[in-house]
């Protein structure tokens, strides 16, 4: 069932509103355990408790307010999102993992390198990669076994890295050094998840040195991402592929990237373009599992579809049950199952006035599974997101983000997905042994471990 939404955005006051609710330190202290484990249950609770917005304290003059509300989302990241950067979160803590680049910096800078990527992901570069997607998929597909039940996780996460990998280098020559880039991002990724749940103890991640020996191992992921470039660079080779790109992007002054800028653009696009693909996939491939008028319907439609003959960008537009089910999994498991923001200015929303740097932390998760929003908001229902349905949800699905911020990739990465499902169900049936999957949100939402019978059709 859809609501609708009213605003209650405004810059005055409103004394008939009800206080903000603050959930104590003590009490976060006290869930410290689980928190680290995993946050979403604690967020449900407090959510289901105390409403749409409350602040939490995360330390002695340090708090954040919480919110699934559909109005406020829409409003810090669409319709006044100049009041509003990226937290120390992202520029500050997991840029020292990653770089400085478009995830991860805010303002001028942050427009400036999102003007000189964004051509690079047209829907006309777009269509030259589709190949080069298509021919990556098939090899790593060759991974899955028939007729025996297997964790599809890391198959996916090989895969998805694969395609980013070949899709920005075209080398055939860096398979190695891709995987040693995968494990460094995914080391560190768990650092950054302890410093984010723990902030409590982030004197003694300096003091034990453990922030530095993370941060060296990201150096080492920039000289593998350099040793790439360089080759490149002294081949003198144009490959049109993503690398080609940035590498011919340039400035309003006319001069190129420096080399330092280059790599961290690259690792952002690694970072964020492989894992929330994998995540999407694995959890969309167990609902078509679990689903078996899902799969059937699915099946009819990649069955009419010869990648091998067909153009394959007219071949994804004969895919939109396809897309469908892709969409409803990013539902009920966003990638960003959370977006933080900070507040420049002072504003007031629905009663309560914020002060300037005020930290916002917006779950999509809630929102995603909100029963204000969504008929039977826990189920599996693909068909929510056919053509007639689809316009109803802009203001409450925001699987890539919303507003200028959105993902870069969103087109990259639902090509990709397509391709893979439809593939995977024309050549095997799926089924699972497990009723749910259990997830693990860490910089993304990612599942643990997803079991799943291929039998070959």
């Amino acid at each position: 069932m859809k609501m609708p939404i009213t605003s209650k955005i405004s810059s005055d006051s409103n004394s008939d509103a009800k206080p903000l609710i603050t959930v104590s330190q003590r009490e976060v202290f006290k869930n410290r355990k689980r928190i680290l484990r995993n946050p979403l249950p604690f967020h449900n609770e407090r959510f289901e408790k105390h409403g749409d917005t409350f602040m939490v304290h995360i330390g002695p003059s340090s708090k954040v307010v919480f919110t699934r509300s559909a109005e406020t989302i829409k409003h810090i990241l669409q319709k006044n999102h100049k009041n509003y950067h990226k937290s120390s979160l992202q520029s500050k803590d997991l840029a020292k993992y990653i770089g400085r680049g478009i995830l991860t910096s805010n303002g001028e800078f942050w427009r400036t390198h999102r003007r000189m990527v964004q051509p690079a992901f047209h829907k006309k570069k777009l269509e030259g990669l589709l190949g080069i997607m298509l021919s990556v998929i098939r090899t790593e597909l060759k991974e899955i076994l028939s007729d025996t039940q297997q964790d599809i996780f890391p198959i996916m996460g090989d895969l998805a890295f694969q395609v980013v990998a070949k899709s920005l280098f075209s080398a055939g020559n860096i398979r190695e050094r891709m995987r040693k880039l995968q494990r460094i991002t995914m080391t560190n990724q768990q650092m950054l998840i302890k410093e984010m749940r723990q902030p409590y103890l982030k004197w003694w991640f300096h003091l034990s040195g453990a922030i530095k020996k993370h941060v060296a191992f990201s150096k080492d992921g920039q000289k593998i991402l350099d040793e790439v470039i360089e080759e490149r660079v002294a081949s003198a080779e144009e490959k049109d592929d993503l690398l080609d790109m940035l590498l011919r992007a340039r400035y309003e002054d006319g001069t190129a990237m420096s080399r330092q800028q280059l790599i961290d653009e690259v690792l952002i696009l690694f970072t964020a373009g492989f894992e929330t693909t994998a995540n999407t996939l694995s959890f969309t491939l167990f609902l078509i599992a679990k689903h078996s008028k899902v799969q059937e319907k699915l099946f009819k439609e990649v069955g009419q579809i010869d990648f091998e003959s067909e153009d394959l960008m007219q071949s994804m537009g004969k895919l939109p049950y396809t897309k469908q089910c892709l969409e409803e999994a990013m539902r009920l498991y966003p990638p960003a199952y959370v977006i933080d923001r900070v507040s420049l200015e002072e504003e007031t929303i629905d009663g309560h006035t914020f002060k300037k740097n005020t930290v916002w932390l917006m779950s999509l998760y809630e929102l995603h599974r909100h029963s204000d929003f969504w008929e039977d908001a826990s189920e599996y229902h693909p068909e929510r997101f056919n053509a007639e349905n689809k316009k109803d949800y802009s203001d409450y699905y925001f699987p890539f983000g919303a507003g200028p911020r959105m993902c870069v990739g969103n087109n990259f990465a639902m090509y990709e997905m397509m391709m893979t499902v439809a593939l995977l169900v024309k050549n095997f049936k799926l089924s699972t042994s497990v009723d749910e999957v259990e997830i693990n949100p860490l910089v993304s939402l990612k599942p643990v471990r997803v079991p799943i019978e291929f039998t070959k059709r």
